[in-house]
């Protein structure tokens, strides 16, 4: 079962930043080929990472989020933690992707 939370305005962008756990951001595109192809192991990464949040942004539904975030290209995964970025990786590289959410979860 996925822990992806999707966010479909700035009002829930705001509520899920603004709590401050560690959280992984995907911004993401329906058209993304890459965004696609990566989509079930962010799902599956969700279950593994129990002490981070999972989060989903469609880029073409939220643009503002997208360009507070300065985002560019897709997908491009953004950690925070205590509601500052703490890592950013553009493309699907799940080892780095999988880097950063140990030093998210204090286990690295």
């Amino acid at each position: 079962m996925s822990r992806v939370i999707h966010v479909h305005s700035e009002a829930e962008w705001a509520k899920v930043k603004g709590e401050g756990k560690p959280m992984i951001v995907d911004f993401t595109a329906q058209w993304c080929g890459p965004c696609q192809r990566v989509a079930p192991k962010y799902d599956e990464l969700s279950n593994k990472y129990p002490d981070v949040q999972f989060v989903k942004v469609d880029v073409d539904e939220l643009n503002d989020v997208a360009a507070e975030c300065g985002v560019t290209a897709m997908p491009t995964f953004i950690g925070f933690s205590g509601g500052k970025e703490e890592g950013r990786i553009t493309g699907a590289d799940i080892a780095k992707l999988e880097a950063l959410l140990e030093k998210l979860s204090g286990k690295q």
